[in-house]
């Protein structure tokens, strides 16, 4: 047997003996999240960002919005794009070069939580229908990897955009052309309401809520589950080989729906969305 052989067998062996003992390697109870930080607004140039951290999981996320052309399926709606960034500053295991198929994953999943929940209100992004919309691009990079990165990049996300200022305007008619003029006056980015996702571990028999990176790299599967602010589950994810029960599942969904709204309102605590304003 190889050395990391060796070391991943020990490894797995006593994270499963400790969860068998109902411990977990940090000290925490098994269905217990890490200390949430965040900080919004912490870049200038962008219309909204945050920093967050879970435990010592460190992420960023940063908004740019543009005016564009609505997709020809839904006119009078605005877009929302997320890109997930693994910097090889947080990671021995993440390179430079084009996306890896693990940011894509996480991006995936994050995205659908943000849209599948209807957070924002892309109807009140619609400028001129059919012709100009707000399109909303989300940056997030991964600073410090210390494992749970969809749920740190779903928060991140949703802290940048509940802190996202966009530009008023009017419309000028030109020999019968609409055209867009940005006012220096903002308005924040109009929320329905707030998503959180929160992700869980099966490791042997045990399963575990957001992980730290020593359970990730043995875990047998994942699950992630994203609840709204009203207690809805919007979506669902699972990853890697292994299998859950029905009655793990059905397990899964309880916790999430317990779990979210202390995370949803650290959220709040740090936005700052007003009362959605109409378009000018």
């Amino acid at each position: 047997m190889k050395t990391d052989e060796v070391v991943g067998y020990i490894e797995r062996k006593y994270i499963v003996d400790q969860l068998n003992k109902n411990q977990r390697i940090d000290g925490r109870k098994f269905f217990e999240f890490r200390p949430i930080t965040i900080v919004p607004n912490v870049i200038k140039k962008a219309e909204g960002s945050a920093l967050v951290k879970i435990g010592d999981t460190t992420v960023i996320a940063g908004v740019k919005l543009q005016l564009g052309a609505p997709f020809p399926d839904t006119p009078d709606d605005g877009v929302f794009i997320l890109n997930v960034e693994l910097s090889p500053i947080a990671s021995p295991s993440f390179e430079s070069g084009p996306p890896s198929p693990a940011g894509i994953e996480i991006a995936r999943v994050a995205d659908r939580a943000i849209r599948e929940s209807e957070a924002i209100d892309t109807k009140a992004l619609c400028v001129i229908s059919g012709e100009q919309v707000w399109i909303v691009f989300v940056d997030v990079y991964i600073l410090d990897d210390h494992g749970n990165l969809i749920d740190a990049v779903t928060l991140a996300s949703m802290a940048a955009l509940a802190n996202t200022k966009i530009p008023k305007h009017q419309i000028i008619e030109e020999n019968g052309t609409k055209k867009v003029e940005l006012l220096e006056e903002t308005y924040y980015l109009p929320l329905n309401g707030f998503v959180a996702s929160t992700t869980f571990a099966k490791i042997g028999k045990k399963i575990v809520v957001d992980p730290v990176i020593d359970e990730e790299r043995i875990e047998d599967a994942r699950f992630t589950i994203a609840v709204t602010e009203n207690g809805m589950i919007c979506s669902m994810q699972k990853g890697e080989s292994g299998t859950f029960t029905f009655d793990e599942i059905s397990a899964m969904l309880d916790r999430a729906v317990e779990i979210v709204p202390n995370i949803i309102t650290q959220l709040k605590n740090h936005s700052h969305v007003e009362e959605l304003q109409p378009l000018m």
